[in-house]
């Protein structure tokens, strides 16, 4: 029996160039924040959650080390594709097309102000 490391993901941190915009943004998307804090000068640290969840998302800040406008590669779940991919573009995301195959959920890809690319898949 192989011994287990990791016991579960905590965070995905994303690059922004605006905190508090993001923070304005996913709160409207229904997330919660878990904490906001400058931990050292000039190094604030944001989490926010989906409500009932334990992993984060981090925004923080963009720099020359860690430029935003990245694919996260981050992958949510939503129980409507459709109503999702309406609200989203409503709050000014970038969204692209909602794929709809037979052979898989509805899904689509959207953008945040920055540039970095999320998707959203419906579940059921």
């Amino acid at each position: 029996m192989t011994k287990t490391t990791c016991s579960g993901v905590l965070t995905v941190a994303v690059p922004v160039t605006d905190q508090d915009r993001a923070k304005a943004l996913w709160q409207q998307l229904g997330f919660e924040t878990h904490m906001d804090a400058e931990l050292q000068p000039d190094f604030r640290w944001l989490e926010m959650r989906i409500p009932g969840t334990d992993t984060t998302l981090s925004f923080v800040r963009a720099s020359e080390e860690l430029p935003a406008g990245i694919d996260t590669g981050i992958r949510l779940a939503t129980p409507d594709a459709r109503a999702a991919h309406t609200a989203l573009a409503d709050l000014g995301f970038t969204v692209g097309s909602l794929l709809e195959w037979e052979t898989a959920p509805p899904m689509f890809m959207f953008r945040d102000p920055d540039g970095n690319r999320f998707y959203i898949t419906q579940t059921d």
